[in-house]
């Protein structure tokens, strides 16, 4: 008696073929993403392309502007702004040493000693973020009044003196120089510097110390030789999200400086609302874009870390 050969069992209807389900669960995290993108894509890509457009057109406003490829504007733009190209990289840059020094101690100080008070330390660094730009900038006006209180201690200790030999000050005036536009820039942008500083501090394992210190190094060496190698994606994240913003600001130039203080940001704030050099104001905004590239991209590669906080 010979059997006969069941047929073949057909999966149930409601469930799925194995390889489709396995495709959704790859799927699920582009799907995630795609909020993410589409607004990059609106908010960022596009704008950027309609910038570059702009940046190769001919033309006037009465008239119109035509995409001519007019690659000139950008050579014409950065011969005629280096002086404002290289104040803005100079304002920033030592804008960002200062963020530095002050924040890294500041830093430490919440990371490792400051115990139940840490929290409030750490509210009182966003607090300034609690008011506006503009606002927190025009309080500089106020503190580096001529006559004021800060002026009057400066002279009083010769400071002026100093700042003035730099050129960094005129006589026993603060504002309207260099000094007023790096200390505005300075203050406006230190919590960008603490903040990554302390993340990158706090995540630091305290029995490191512990170890250094039963090798018998002394709290310098274990300062240069563990703590702050150990802090340098906290460093180079801070120095970055400081110079990058600083480079490109108008906002203190315009209320704390003069005119020999214009940075870049400055003029193409000019050539968009006052000159409406339309193609001039983007060849510029993608001529610092380019130079803070490149800065960044060395900088990233000779700091010897890619972990930024």
């Amino acid at each position: 008696m010979s059997a006969t050969a069941a047929p073949p069992r057909t999966p149930a209807a409601t469930e799925p073929p194995v390889h489709t389900a396995s495709l959704r669960k790859r799927m699920v995290p582009y799907w995630l993403l795609l909020p993410g993108i589409l607004w990059l894509l609106v908010f960022f890509v596009l704008p950027m392309v309609y910038q570059a457009s702009t940046s190769v057109q001919t033309g006037s406003l009465e008239e119109g502007f035509k995409v001519t490829w007019h690659f000139q504007t950008y050579w014409d733009a950065l011969t005629e702004y280096v002086p404002q190209f290289l104040r803005s990289l100079l304002y920033a840059g030592t804008a960002t040493v200062l963020c530095l020094l002050l924040g890294y101690p500041l830093a430490y100080l919440i990371a490792f000693k400051a115990g139940r008070w840490r929290n409030l330390l750490l509210v009182l660094v966003i607090a300034p973020f609690f008011t506006s730009f503009l606002i927190r900038t025009l309080a500089w006006k106020t503190i580096l009044a001529d006559g004021g209180p800060v002026v009057g201690a400066l002279n009083s200790l010769h400071v002026l003196d100093v700042t003035s030999w730099l050129g960094m000050t005129q006589g026993d005036r603060v504002l309207a120089t260099p000094l007023a536009v790096v200390c505005g820039l300075t203050y406006n942008f230190l919590p960008f510097m603490i903040l990554p500083l302390y993340s990158s501090l706090e995540r630091i394992d305290t029995r490191l110390h512990e170890a250094a210190g039963d090798l018998y190094a002394r709290p310098a060496t274990v300062f240069r030789k563990v703590t702050f190698p150990l802090s340098m994606p906290g460093v180079v994240s801070g120095t970055l999200l400081t110079f990058i913003p600083a480079s490109g600001d108008y906002v203190n130039a315009e209320l704390l400086g003069s005119t020999d203080t214009r940075m870049i940001g400055n003029v193409i704030q000019s050539q968009y609302l006052r000159i409406l050099d339309y193609p001039t104001a983007a060849a510029l905004s993608f001529i610092l874009m380019a130079i803070v590239l490149i800065m960044v991209t060395v900088y990233i590669r000779r700091a010897g870390t890619e972990d930024l906080v």
